[in-house]
């Protein structure tokens, strides 16, 4: 069964990482004391929840926990520090510490590490997160002991609402774009003005209108998606603005 540690100090030790092609141990005083740091544990660098939505939430999310006052946000598995660096550069997630527990001590010593022979895995990282102050831990997020790898609670939304239940997160968006297109342009310096989140998706190479148009009914960019919302061109996007839908401030 496992226990749920807050209120307990962490594990004390070191990791064995790889930075720039040198050696580097890092031990849990270097990361965890004087500062708030989250901390989320995963059964595997590239598996599929912990790629398309563990690791890459806690990511996006980074700036709005920085606001709220942690310090570091860091992913922690039982894989080697070669994998959890190439992993970190395939999901792009700067935003994020990778530690490399690849003989399972620090998991171990949380009480998370579990048997996954089933999968050809062996031993392996509960699904956790939990928020940590000065070594001790605050909380705690675990997984129920269900079978299979569930996802309901050690997210990066349900730490947020626990760090800050008011906290405001910006919606996203995602741009259609043209090279050299200057409603495109517009477009951009709009949403970054409000603090909006948006992916922008050149046309090009591998990604043709014929996307655009099954998405948006439209050839021509931009064309500008915020929170699932279909909003239109650069024309649409500065309606909706000065409508009032993403906050008051716009146009000061």
């Amino acid at each position: 069964m496992l226990t749920d540690k807050t209120g307990n100090n962490i594990p004390s030790i070191t990791f064995k990482t790889q930075d720039k092609h040198q050696w580097l141990d890092v031990t849990t005083s270097d990361i965890f004391n004087n500062k708030t740091v989250i901390v989320f544990s995963l059964p595997g660098a590239y598996t599929p929840t912990c790629s398309s939505s563990h690791l890459p939430r806690f990511n996006e999310l980074a700036p709005i926990f920085k606001d709220n006052g942690v310090n570091e946000i860091v992913c922690v598995s039982v894989n080697d520090t070669f994998v959890m660096n190439e992993w970190k550069k395939d999901q792009e997630a700067e935003n994020i510490t990778m530690l490399p527990d690849g003989n399972g001590e620090f998991t171990d010593g949380m009480g998370m590490l579990v048997n996954k022979n089933n999968l050809g895995f062996g031993k392996r990282s509960w699904r956790y997160s939990m928020l940590v102050k000065n070594g001790v831990i605050d909380k705690m997020f675990i997984e129920p002991e269900v079978d299979g790898d569930p996802f309901e609670v050690s997210d990066a939304d349900t730490m947020l609402t626990y760090i800050n239940a008011d906290a405001v997160v910006p919606k996203s968006a995602t741009m259609f774009s043209r090279k050299g297109c200057p409603h495109c342009q517009r477009a951009l310096d709009l949403l970054n003005k409000q603090g909006i989140y948006v992916e922008v998706i050149e046309l090009g190479a591998g990604i043709t209108s014929r996307s655009l148009r099954a998405m948006s009914g439209k050839s021509s960019t931009p064309q500008i998606f915020i929170g699932g919302d279909y909003i239109g061109g650069a024309d649409e996007l500065e309606q909706y603005l000065c409508k009032g839908f993403l906050g008051e401030n716009y146009g000061k």
